[in-house]
């Protein structure tokens, strides 16, 4: 299939479209500075002229806590609109399929763990977040009116925080991850005696390898029509205060963490059920925490001379 990847050079993206060449499909790629997807006529424009079988729809925009409080409105229309040109574009050029990356931060703050999608509407997002947890919670409601009526066949999935080769590692703009062995590695390298982290290290997170990330979007694209939204993740979960030791120990750190808990903590827990993944989809993930961060390590090194 023809098969137009919005964010194809972005973290995700790129790991998706490498896994659509590697299962025979054509990808169709732009830089974001060609087509603003904000725009509607810049929208239709590219669904002509790149004329796909199918869209998968990554290009967000994203950050950590500190760049979500900061940005709400942007965070908040950016991806709203951004996703409704989309659905809109792809219904009006007759896409036969389009897939939508949703998020994690769209689950209520309090939600029971693991979290299963029917608990998506049992409470308001995680407040640091919220702006956009809501808008891309919004697309999940579009896609399935347009399905509703005019029977579009427009998928939604739920990726949990990912990481990897090629992440953001600008402590501005960055997630948790990247941002850890960023400063773990300065802080060695020039003999720091601390590193201050933000929160108190209790709240927890689940990270999936992006790699195994990108497998399940095409998973989706070749085996799934439903309208019921998917998480996709490990089903593992650990404390930011696990994380950081672990980071720590990896990078070789020998100073001590300084936690700020005047600076927010974030959802108290996420931990996905990936059951609904593993039935609908025939996809699990496979990378070993441990595994994934050795090679994200690796890459950072290799790539921030």
């Amino acid at each position: 299939m023809r098969v137009l990847v919005t964010g194809g050079h972005g973290f995700l993206g790129s790991y998706v479209a490498e896994e659509l060449e590697s299962n025979n499909h054509e990808v169709l790629k732009f830089h974001k500075d060609e087509y603003d997807l904000t725009s509607v006529d810049d929208t239709n424009c590219l669904l002509y002229i790149f004329h796909p079988d199918c869209v998968i729809h990554l290009a967000a925009r994203v950050g950590g806590i500190g760049a979500n409080k900061a940005n709400p409105a942007t965070f908040c229309y950016e991806n709203l609109t951004m996703g409704t040109n989309i659905i809109e574009s792809c219904h009006r050029h007759g896409v036969k399929k389009l897939i939508i990356a949703g998020t994690i931060c769209s689950y209520p703050k309090f939600t029971p763990v693991p979290f299963k999608e029917h608990d998506l509407w049992n409470g308001y997002p995680e407040e640091t977040n919220a702006p956009y947890g809501l808008a891309k919670k919004m697309l999940l409601i579009l896609a399935q009116s347009y399905r509703m009526q005019f029977n579009s066949n427009f998928i939604y999935l739920l990726p949990v925080n990912l990481y990897g080769p090629k992440d953001n590692f600008d402590l501005d703009s960055s997630h948790v991850i990247p941002a850890m062995i960023r400063k773990f590695h300065e802080a060695r390298v020039s003999s720091q005696p601390t590193v201050t982290l933000w929160g108190d290290g209790s709240p927890t997170r689940e990270f999936l390898f992006v790699e195994d990330c990108a497998k399940a979007f095409v998973k989706a694209l070749e085996n799934y029509d439903g309208s019921e939204p998917i998480n996709i993740g490990s089903g593992q979960e650990i404390s930011i205060k696990d994380l950081a030791n672990q980071i720590k120990d990896l990078v070789g750190y020998k100073g001590e963490i300084v936690w700020d808990s005047w600076k927010p903590n974030g959802q108290p827990r996420r931990c996905l059920d990936t059951s609904r993944a593993q039935k609908l989809l025939k996809w699990q993930a496979t990378t070993p925490f441990s595994v994934g961060l050795e090679k994200t390590y690796k890459w950072y090194l290799d790539n921030s001379k």
